[in-house]
């Protein structure tokens, strides 16, 4: 009977995440950097299933090198998120390379050092994005504010999973250091698979933004502060450009987009919008989604799809979700209850006539 190992399967599964990616993108280009992320974390698993289930030492190099890519990778990812600028037009982009020439430069002429640079540099990309992940959902100003929140979310499970690969490098050279490496192929066959699928689907899930329920712990990092003179000032010329343009029917409208459009600073469009009206940008974005939705819902028969897209609601799940938070009811029950409403009126003006 053929031995197929687990991180092959793990392997096929990330290949199906990746062409979901591709796929939601409606034809465009996915983030490269995302892309290029789940077809490393492909790749290794590929490499560690030869690896550990076949005994094949001869590949140790290549898992070596591509360990070496993955934290620079997912910096690249989450940090493109932030500000928004091309994949190629970011400062210093060649110095990501220089951990995996490190590697790479061991492995052919001193490999000693390898265990303890792949230390290094899990725990430095690692620190890197938890400081990203402590700044809070506003700092990926380039993520659409349909899913800043799940991008965010895979944000903060790539920092924990980066730095934790580091603590696992480290707890594997003690292991050998002991006891000849008795216990690392379990701690490295069941560990690089469980974080794989899980950074995979993070990758997937930041690299398209598919959202996740928005919830009240998000608000610790929007300390609670009297608006001030001028936060009252741009929350009312907020409105105002949403009202007239309508710009949340915008699906790619991010905070990025939205701070230029009023001439204004990040920080300073957010910090506005915590104060005065006391929620997150994507939560006062998809409250007019969701008004406007509802007015549809109510005055036509359009499809509830078609009226979820023209809204600016990406994805049906977070259109349930958002619209649940705010009217406490599904679209379909909504509807339900307006044309019981209407049909109630109707009767009465009948009666009244």
């Amino acid at each position: 009977m053929l031995f197929v190992p687990l991180p092959f399967v793990v392997a096929f599964l990330l290949l199906i995440l990746l062409i979901q990616m591709i796929r939601r993108n409606d034809g465009n280009a996915p983030n490269p950097f995302f892309a290029a992320l789940i077809a490393v974390y492909i790749l290794q698993s590929v490499v560690i299933g030869v690896r550990w289930g076949y005994g094949i030492t001869l590949i140790l190099p290549v898992q070596a090198f591509l360990a070496a890519i993955v934290p620079a990778l997912a910096w690249l990812s989450f940090e493109g998120l932030r500000d928004g600028r091309s994949p190629l037009n970011r400062p210093v982009l060649l110095l990501h390379a220089l951990p995996a020439l490190v590697i790479l430069g061991f492995i052919a002429f001193w490999p000693a050092p390898i265990s303890l640079a792949l230390i290094l540099i899990f725990l430095g990309y690692g620190t890197a994005l938890t400081a990203l992940a402590w700044a809070g959902p506003n700092a990926l100003g380039s993520s659409r504010l349909d899913g800043v929140i799940s991008a965010y979310r895979a944000l903060q499970v790539t920092a924990f999973a980066v730095l934790a690969s580091g603590l696992m490098d480290i707890v594997i050279s003690f292991d050998f250091a002991e006891t000849g490496g008795v216990y690392s192929g379990s701690i490295v066959a069941f560990g690089n698979v469980l974080a794989l699928f899980i950074l995979g689907t993070a990758a997937t899930v930041a690299g398209t933004s598919q959202p996740p329920t928005e919830s009240a712990g998000d608000d610790r990092f929007a300390p609670v502060i009297t608006p001030s003179a001028e936060d009252a000032q741009i929350a009312a010329s907020l409105d105002d450009l949403m009202q007239s343009r309508t710009l949340y029917r915008d699906v790619d409208l991010n905070l990025n987009r939205l701070a230029r459009k009023m001439g204004l600073s990040v920080r300073q469009v957010s910090s506005a919008v915590n104060r005065v009206k006391s929620m997150s940008v994507s939560q006062y974005v998809n409250d007019y989604r969701v008004r406007e939705a509802c007015r549809s819902l109510a005055d036509t028969d359009e499809p509830i799809t078609r009226i979820m897209f023209d809204a600016g609601f990406q994805t049906k799940s977070n259109f349930n979700r958002e619209f649940l938070r705010v009217t406490g009811m599904s679209p379909k029950a909504w509807r339900g209850r307006t044309s019981v409403a209407n049909e109630k009126a109707e009767k009465i003006m009948r009666l009244v006539g």
